[in-house]
């Protein structure tokens, strides 16, 4: 109470004020002081009685607390103290903190995990709670104050942060569904909350992943935002840096965080995949075989991974969604890591149960992952198959009741659509290949069938019943097994010592076991049904059984046997005239009657334990005398209830009419089904004869275009034919007519000698015009040298002659590189030639004989006389050209002095014109100086005629003599 007094001011004397008054007048001091000390010291007092008087403070002090966080933003320290208090006043007893000091937190930040504090009796705890949800809800009542809770954890300061964070949490845990509305619709709202995660001070980082907890319960549109915020590649970034399964209490608080997200959230959970975060998850299980590093942590890590695993391929999820889970878990080694636990020493037992659990879930309706698990051994010597060690520990019962029901939950999981391993394991018990130094799979199920526990017993008749679910062949080979049940008497089938078992009334789980094994067995398989029938014992045993008036504990097995005989009536097939299904009808009408016999039937569904294992196909029971149903022969029951009851109820009429329509319907459906077969295999024919059309079609375009492009070639053929054979002329044709068919096969190699004698012939009129014009040219040099006087003619005749010798030289020159050019001709004529006679010339009709090779030789030899004589005349025209480059010289040579002549002549042709124009200047002045003189001689007064008059006098006389001649 000194604290009080001081805070108050008064004296140490006088009447003490109450707790209420108290707290009354620090409400007053926040409201109304002005100083921000003042109001600072009022809220740490506040803090200070929130826990001891919680009611008091929170009834009086919530609306200044929030007021305070609303104006006094700037001071970090009165808003840590307000939301402290708050904190104090909404949380319950059980999650207030161990460290009350702030200073010591700020200094030594820890894990946020809470651990609570010495329970109240149940009564106080009660009313913590209602207190707590009350000052929640008014808390809550106006959204604005979480949104400015929102706002607050914004701030990086420690001493507003972390409050905030542990009040946010606390409204959560009391007022989840309201809290999380208001956080879905406000701006940004869980985004903020998640970067917590992101805090560098683990502290807050760890109190973010409880707010996270409380925030992701039971809302899917928060999962999924939290989701897509990176949640899954943060979480799993911090349990790797925490150490995995080996981290401490965060590990813990992260995956039950996972889980959270992911269990029963299917967009989730394909993000999870897709993102490869179950690649992620194998290190996780790399534990080692020591049993030294199980402590109690790392058991509950192991535990809430193996949890994660199965979530992510939990039979309720779609089963797409299921099937990719489980391949991705076998791809990428999970599935393998999972059996090496499961085969390892030292592994503690809840582990081991949850291991096996996982597996049957990675494995279950996985035909890859279900082949897998059936070559795993056990590291033994020798090794046995983990199938076989697995039925070991489930049929002992001096293993753990839960152990064994995973073991069972495996095996079920192994056999689901498996028809490979339902096939392996029947094979077990059949003669021929069972093996007497070696423990089976079916030798542990028979002893198990035949146990004297009856748990062994149930579980036996349960793991045989899944190799025979919805496997007709199975079922008909089950009926070969025979047993050695003593010295000295015959073997028993095995359907026959399960009648025997039942009729010799053991305990209620295994006669449960065994009728369900029986049911499961017979129905859907007539020839079983004949087979249970024969035995003449088990109709009386079962209508004994069902019209007994027994006590509650047997009316389920009496509802069993009122399904195993309606089984035995639905799915006969009349071949036992003593057991007909018309008799049958009649012996329960007579023994048991009707109505009697269906609510017999009916009690099954109507258990309690019925509905409990109609749920999911995991078989789990509080105690081992509740392990009665399994999950997939409450289907058997809910499919084969109804058509019982009909069955029971029909006529013989009407049962005639029904076996008619039956007979019908089956005709129809052969009918149909003869058709469908032929429309297959004419579809299939059509496939058939489309693909052979197909490659037809591709040939016949391949062959069209072969076809084009040798038509090509052969027009080329004949066009180039055609043109060398007008070149030819007259004088060949007679040649190529003779030739006839060895002309066709050598055309080219003649056509080009024919061609190259033409050129040869060209080339020698060309030299002989080309002599006669160096002749003419000879000629006119000499006529150029006897007419050296005239200048004028000489200069252009030289000027001609000139360009005619440029003219010869070029044609000379061309002359040469044509010559050259008949000689690699020539050339590529003789290697032709050569090529020829070393191969064999195909004839029209593929082969050629010995005339015409000779002819061919003979044409060759002729061809080579040919070339030589073309090499002589070629020969013979260098030689001429080199005559004509002599006589080119020459005429050059001349053609030079004709040039120093023409110069001369130039010259004086120069001087001449320069003596008339001398001439010419001396007339005009002369004519200039008459005309003067005539001038003057009219000025005189004589008469001068002018040229011009004299010009028309002369006219006019050579007129008038014209006259006079007429």
């Amino acid at each position: 109470m000194n604290f009080f007094r001081g805070v108050m001011g008064g004296q140490a004397a006088g009447p003490q004020p109450t707790e209420a008054e108290t707290i009354q007048k620090l409400c007053d001091r926040v409201a109304s002081s002005t100083l921000l000390e003042d109001r600072r010291d009022a809220v740490r007092a506040l803090k200070s009685l929130s826990k001891k008087y919680r009611m008091e403070v929170g009834t009086q002090a919530m609306d200044h607390l929030i007021n305070i966080l609303q104006t006094d933003r700037s001071d970090s320290e009165i808003l840590g103290y307000a939301l402290d208090t708050l904190y104090n006043i909404i949380c319950n007893d059980e999650e207030e903190e161990q460290d009350e000091s702030e200073d010591a937190v700020s200094h030594n930040p820890v894990s946020g995990k809470h651990t609570n504090v010495s329970m109240p009796d149940e009564a106080a705890q009660k009313q913590a709670d209602d207190l707590g949800a009350q000052f929640t809800e008014k808390f809550v009542q106006d959204p604005e104050h979480v949104t400015l809770l929102l706002t607050m954890l914004e701030e990086f300061d420690f001493h507003v942060r972390w409050p905030g964070v542990k009040l946010l949490t606390a409204l959560l845990k009391n007022q989840g569904v309201q809290v999380q509305g208001i956080i879905l619709v406000s701006p940004m709202g869980v985004s903020r909350l998640m970067d917590l995660l992101a805090d560098s001070r683990e502290v807050i980082r760890n109190d973010g992943l409880l707010l996270l907890q409380q925030l992701t319960k039971s809302n899917a549109a928060i999962q999924k935002i939290v989701a897509f915020e990176n949640a899954f590649e943060r979480l799993l970034d911090i349990i790797t840096e925490e150490g995995s399964s080996d981290g401490g209490i965060v590990v813990e608080d992260c995956l039950l965080l996972l889980l959270n997200l992911l269990k029963n959230n299917s967009s989730n959970q394909n993000f999870f995949k897709e993102g490869s975060y179950i690649q992620r998850m194998k290190p996780w299980f790399e534990v080692g075989d020591d049993n030294s590093g199980w402590s109690a942590q790392k058991v509950t890590n192991l535990h809430l991974m193996l949890q994660l695993v199965r979530v992510m391929v939990s039979p309720v999820n779609s089963p797409g969604a299921t099937a990719s889970c489980q391949k991705s878990m076998y791809q990428c080694g999970l599935l393998q890591q999972l059996c090496t636990i499961l085969m390892a020493t030292g592994v503690p037992a809840d582990i081991l149960t949850e291991t096996i659990n996982t597996v049957s879930e990675v494995i279950r309706g996985s035909q890859v992952n279900q082949d897998y698990f059936a070559s795993v051994n056990a590291p033994s010597n020798p090794p046995r198959p983990a199938i076989v060690v697995l039925l070991i520990s489930m049929v002992n019962d001096r293993q753990p009741f839960v152990l064994r029901c995973a073991v069972l939950y495996c095996f079920q999981c192994f056999l689901y659509k498996n028809q490979k391993g339902q096939g392996e394991i029947v094979a077990t018990l059949l003669p021929s290949t069972i093996d007497a130094n070696s423990i089976s799979a079916g030798q542990l199920l028979c002893g198990g069938l035949f146990s004297p526990d009856s748990l062994s017993n149930w579980c036996a008749a349960v793991a045989l019943a899944h190799a025979l679910q919805d496997n007709l062949t199975q079922k008909e080979q089950l009926l070969r097994v025979q047993l050695a049940t003593s010295l000295g008497k015959p073997p028993v089938s095995l359907l026959q010592q399960c009648t025997n078992i039942l009729s010799q009334g053991s305990k209620v789980q295994t006669r449960v076991g065994l009728l369900m094994l029986l049911c499961t067995w017979i129905s859907n398989c007539p020839i079983a049904v004949t087979h249970f029938l024969h035995n003449q014992e088990n109709v009386p045993f079962l209508t004994a059984q069902i019209s007994e008036n027994l006590g509650e504990d047997e009316r389920l097995v009496q509802g069993l046997c009122a399904l195993l005989l309606g089984i035995c009536i639905y799915y006969n097939d009349n071949s036992l005239e003593n057991y007909t299904k018309e008799k049958l009808k009649q012996l329960i009408e007579k023994r048991i009657g009707k109505e009697n016999f269906v609510e017999k039937l009916g009690f099954i569904t109507k258990h309690e334990l019925y509905s409990r294992a109609a749920q999911k196909p995991q078989p789990v029971f509080p105690s081992p005398e509740q392990m009665l149903f399994d999950h997939e022969f409450t289907k058997l029951i809910k499919e084969l209830e109804g058509v019982i009851t009909k069955a029971v109820h029909k006529s013989s009429e009407e049962e005639k009419k029904e076996e008619e329509v039956k007979k019908t319907l089956e005709q129809h459906d052969n009918i149909v089904t003869q058709y469908k077969e032929l429309i297959r295999e004419q579809d299939a024919q059509i496939q058939e004869l489309k693909e052979q059309v197909k490659s037809m079609s591709s040939q016949n375009e391949q062959m069209q275009a072969t076809v084009t492009q040798q038509l090509s070639q052969i027009q080329q053929h004949k066009d180039q034919y055609n043109i060398l054979k007008l070149k030819l002329g007259k004088e060949n044709q007679s040649q190529s007519n003779s030739q006839g068919d060895g002309s066709q096969l050598n055309g080219l190699q003649t056509e080009e000698l024919t061609q190259l004698r033409e050129e040869v012939e060209e080339l020698r009129k060309q030299h002989t015009l080309l002599q006669t014009q160096l002749g003419d040219k000879d000629a006119l040099i000499n006529t150029l040298r006897s007419q050296t006087a005239e200048s004028s003619a000489g200069g252009s005749e030289n000027t001609e002659l000139l360009k005619e010798l440029e003219a010869l030289r070029s044609q000379v020159q061309s002359q040469s590189a044509e010559i050259n050019q008949m000689k690699t001709e020539r050339q590529e004529l003789l290697r032709r030639a050569e090529a020829a006679t070393s191969d064999a010339v195909p004839s029209s009709d593929g082969s050629l004989d010995a005339a015409k090779m000779a002819e061919l030789e003979s044409r060759l030899a002729a061809q080579t006389t040919e070339t030589e004589r073309l090499k002589e005349e070629a020969k013979k025209s260098s030689e001429g050209r080199a005559e004509l480059e002599q006589q080119l010289a020459s005429a050059t040579s001349t053609v030079a002095i004709l040039q120093t002549e023409k110069a001369k002549l130039q010259t004086e042709v120069q001087e001449s014109k320069k003596e008339q124009d001398d001439l010419l200047m001396l007339l005009a002045d002369q004519d200039q100086k008459i005309h003067s003189l005539k001038q003057r001689l009219k000025d005189l007064g004589e008469t001068v005629e002018d040229e011009d008059d004299l010009d028309a006098r002369d006219q006019t006389d050579d007129d008038e003599e014209d006259e006079d001649e007429d």
